[in-house]
């Protein structure tokens, strides 16, 4: 196993380095202060399994450093290990196509058990990226935001979202083959992995998972 952390705090890169080569005898945690280093590592180490990645970088960083390594290592997941914790940052990042999101304030086994999680496929999203937000439209906000996260955590496409909205307003293949102009094959395949995803093995199951989602019927009849 091979991890690469990108953080530009020296002493947090080595007391991260320590707790990640906990995760199995022999793993090699490697460790550079910002991406463009970072970029260099991962070209000449091919074999690389995970990144862990820091917002706050010198040079290229937040958001835009996230989506350079998602472009230049598709193959290669990235978790962001971040000071901030606030559910716009964990969306922005999940929506920017990282596989996990943990806080820098997060004790040693949730780190060890968040990246056990994203390397067997998973992802992990913070708790308090679902704790109620303040203000005006509160509760508006922190259903979408529980709708964003469980999606992303269920590791569902945009597309296989839509089947599954479809599937939970009744919806047989057919007509979701018509309503997303896909092939009947490619609907069945997306409505297996959909199946895999939430844990079901019925139609019924997967339309009440949806609803606990906030993808029932009722939301598929609002307009768009």
């Amino acid at each position: 196993m091979k991890i690469l952390v990108v953080d530009d705090h020296p002493l947090l890169r080595e007391a991260v380095q320590g707790v990640v080569a906990r995760l199995e005898p022999g793993a090699t945690v490697l460790a550079v202060g910002d991406s463009e280093r970072g970029f260099a590592i991962a070209a000449a180490e091919p074999d690389l399994d995970l990144v862990l990645l820091d917002l706050n970088l010198p040079g290229l960083a937040g958001i835009p450093a996230l989506q350079a390594w998602r472009r230049r290592y598709p193959e290669v997941p990235v978790v962001v290990l971040s000071s901030a914790d606030d559910r716009p940052t964990v969306l922005a990042a999940i929506a920017a196509g990282a596989a996990g999101f943990i806080p820098k304030s997060s004790p040693n086994e949730v780190l060890l058990n968040a990246l056990r999680l994203v390397l067997a496929g998973g992802k992990y999203l913070p708790p308090e990226a679902l704790a109620p937000a303040a203000g005006s439209g509160a509760k508006a906000a922190r259903v979408a935001a529980e709708r964003a996260l469980s999606l992303a955590t269920l590791g569902l496409t945009d597309r296989q979202a839509q089947v599954l909205k479809l599937l939970a307003a009744g919806k047989s293949n057919k007509l979701i083959c018509r309503e997303l102009d896909l092939a009947e094959r490619t609907v069945k395949a997306h409505v297996s992995a959909v199946f895999r995803a939430l844990g079901v093995t019925t139609r019924t199951q997967a339309a009440l998972a949806a609803a606990k989602l906030g993808l029932g019927a009722a939301d598929e009849a609002k307009p768009s």
